[in-house]
């Protein structure tokens, strides 16, 4: 089969050309009009220099622009690097560098664009030409880019077609950041299958409430969803449950037999727990959930398509439980600019001579042909579904000038609260090591807390004994402020509640105090209930103490 992702899109569109394929906020494209405005786009890129192999960045907020971009950018013969418009410019430097980028796209430079011919390029690729270049934590302290191929992708793309099962009358919610690979299929498989792509808000992947009223107004068919933030949709669509609803996808994290089981009673639909690296094009298991089954954790499954797993012990030696490695036409081309990387994590299958297999660094265990997850065999961690190496926020953290050393965990002081807490030594304020990090790290690794101790607790080795580190609780300093009013009472007493912490004080922040982005919702929601008013999810972060958010709720009309 010749033709890859982005021919097998134009393939659809002579097929239905004046069928809906995108919607964003009351604007819709029609197939024919997705293709020529990502044909314009391309013959722009290629007027702009960009050429066959290489690749452009794409800084822009989910939009209807940033599909015809991605679109357009492997019609022109190139690759795309998602880059977060909130990402600080550090991070954004080290992507453009490691990754080669030709150009980036933003939204000044589609502004400021003139018309051009809305015929397709015709730019030959092959399957071992780049289609993306997506960068994950890195745990030297620099984000690694993983290189996608076309080949890879198609193969996926083929294969979660006829998994899934999608049709033209689908509905497909494409609302995790572009910077995941999860959103890759998000975003191209509806338009190969000739369905519709209902692209949400900027920030609605973040609000329970609105990803709720979406599914329900645009009668969504399939939902991809972190564990995490499936239970809080699940309870944002308890009152008027969507009947559309015929399939839920859930990756990044592990998937318990209680939250399939809920999601299932409560939409109807199919469950269906997907498992897979960024080095390995978005998925390598699968496993669809029997709705009868009491499972205690839903297994990670089997293969897909093309796709080989193996459970080896330490000698590379088969085994029922040990790390996982995977190999295939899936596997990625390796790390952007770091052939060293790449020879480390990518190793030759001792099992099919000639080819490569890649070391996912995780445990499981395997029974009867299916997979099960265990855990992780070094420091990466899922939280909330973001992958992070805590090396690499520790190797920033220690670049502080004063900080003597530092370490990184996560910590689940409350059960399924997880959330990442730092621990230093030297004499420095916690409040300037949040400032440090916020120059060079994205928001989600960015910890919930600072510890400044005496001294990191050692084993008898002599390495830090991460299981005695302190509670950020038993040392946490005095409450700061006492409410003066009604409301920041009440404010006061929701954020105790809501973060299991005794005396908080109006100028606590609450994201020092524990709070991430899906406890932030539950926060804004309790406002709601307690206090009668709505306030914007942007106003906990932008004014995340109570005293702020007491000023938000006096100032509104």
């Amino acid at each position: 089969m010749s033709s890859f992702v982005h021919q097998l899109i134009e393939a659809q569109v002579d097929r239905t050309p004046d069928a809906v394929a995108v919607t964003f906020e009351g604007r819709r494209l029609t197939y024919r009009e997705l293709d020529e405005h990502a044909n314009q786009l391309a013959r722009q890129l290629i007027a702009a220099g960009v050429r066959r192999g290489r690749t452009v960045g794409v800084r822009l907020e989910r939009s209807i622009e940033l599909i015809v971009t991605l679109l357009a950018i492997p019609k022109a013969g190139a690759a795309y690097v998602p880059i977060s418009p909130s990402s600080p410019a550090a991070r954004v430097d080290a992507i453009v560098r490691d990754s080669g980028c030709a150009f980036v796209v933003d939204r000044a430079w589609l502004d400021s664009r003139t018309e051009s011919a809305r015929t397709r390029p015709l730019v030959p690729v092959d399957g071992d030409l780049a289609v993306y270049v997506i960068f994950t934590s890195g745990s030297t302290g620099q984000p690694k880019g993983v290189v996608v191929t076309h080949a890879a992708l198609r193969n996926h793309v083929i294969w979660m077609k006829d998994a899934l099962g999608l049709r033209a009358d689908d509905a497909v919610l494409q609302k995790t950041p572009f910077t995941f690979d999860a959103s890759v299929w998000e975003i191209f498989l509806p338009l190969v299958c000739g369905a519709r792509l209902v692209v949400a808000s900027p920030d609605g992947h973040r609000d329970p409430r609105y990803l709720a009223d979406i599914v329900r107004r645009e009668q969504i068919t399939t939902l991809q969803f972190v564990p995490s933030m499936l239970g809080p949709v699940l309870d944002a669509m308890r009152e008027t449950p969507p009947r559309s609803v015929r399939r839920v996808v859930c990756g990044g994290e592990a998937l318990t037999g209680a939250l399939q089981r809920a999601c299932t009673a409560l939409l109807g639909s199919e469950v269906i727990n997907f498992y897979g690296p960024t080095e390995a094009t978005i998925e390598v298991s699968w496993w669809r959930c029997e709705p009868d089954r009491d499972y205690a954790r839903v297994p990670i499954g089997v293969p897909v398509a093309n796709t080989r797993l193996y459970v080896l012990d330490k000698g590379l030696q088969q085994a029922s439980a040990g790390e996982l490695y995977a190999a295939g036409v899936q596997l990625a081309r390796g790390y952007a600019g770091r052939p060293d990387l790449t020879a480390e994590r990518f190793v030759p299958d001792p099992f099919h001579v000639g080819e490569r297999m890649y070391r996912t660094g995780d445990h499981v265990r395997l029974a009867d042909g299916i997979l099960e997850f265990v855990g992780r065999l070094d420091h990466q961690v899922k939280l909330r579904g973001f992958r992070i190496e805590l090396g690499e926020i520790e190797f920033h953290l220690r670049s502080h000038p004063d900080v003597r050393d530092g370490v990184v965990i996560v910590r689940e002081d409350r059960p399924g609260e997880q959330r990442l807490v730092a621990y230093v030594t030297g004499a420095v304020e916690p409040g300037s090591l949040r400032d440090h990090l916020e120059k060079v790290l994205v928001d989600y690794m960015i910890p919930s807390a600072f510890l400044v101790l005496a001294a990191l607790p050692l084993t008898a080795h002599g390495k830090v004994d991460r299981d005695a580190l302190p509670a950020p609780e038993s040392v946490r300093a005095p409450a700061s402020g006492s409410p003066t009013n009604d409301t920041e009472r009440a404010l006061v007493a929701i954020l105790s509640a809501l973060l299991g912490v005794a005396n908080v004080g109006v100028d606590d922040s609450f994201f020092e105090l524990g709070g991430h982005s899906l406890l932030a919702v539950q926060l804004a929601s309790q406002i709601e209930d307690t206090l009668g008013v709505t306030i914007d999810l942007a106003d906990v972060f932008d004014h995340d103490t109570a005293r702020g958010l007491a000023r938000v709720i006096a100032a509104l009309p």
